[in-house]
């Protein structure tokens, strides 16, 4: 097994185009891939978009599992729906997964918690270091 980074570090000034972006209620070309059950307007509130992110804090990785071997090197292990999709089906509990996915989203879970960071329940692939050397600081660099 591999890992495969979706997002890590990022500005704090693109954290704040999100915010503008889901301001702007006639933007939503994105809107079927990503959020097609929910308003723009509610990711914040929702729990899928921060104001504040750890990603901005340099304590935040998007990753899932990838093979490095074999037939499927370089595929990633199916956890059940895509990254960055906002909704209940990217809840790290979400009652409709197969049991390989279940499977899956705890083999991540678990090496990630072995490894001192804490996953977020309504994202599968979002996790923030325990200790984070700067949680206060949001970097614009």
């Amino acid at each position: 097994m591999g890992l495969k980074l979706f997002d890590g570090y990022r500005p704090q000034k693109a954290v704040n185009d999100f915010m503008q972006w889901a301001t702007q209620a006639g933007d939503t070309l994105t809107k079927r891939q990503y959020y097609p059950d929910l308003a723009k307007s509610t990711l914040f509130e929702a729990g899928y978009i921060a104001e504040r992110s750890g990603h901005s804090r340099g304590s935040t990785v998007d990753i899932t599992l990838i093979y490095r071997q074999g037939p499927r090197k370089g595929q990633a292990l199916d956890m059940g729906g895509p990254w960055d999709f906002f909704g209940p089906r990217s809840w790290f509990a979400h009652p409709e997964l197969l049991p390989e996915q279940k499977r899956n989203r705890t083999l991540l879970k678990d090496i990630m918690q072995k490894h001192g960071f804490r996953p977020y329940s309504k994202e599968w692939w979002h996790f923030t270091l325990d200790n984070e050397p700067f949680p206060d600081t949001y970097f614009d660099f």
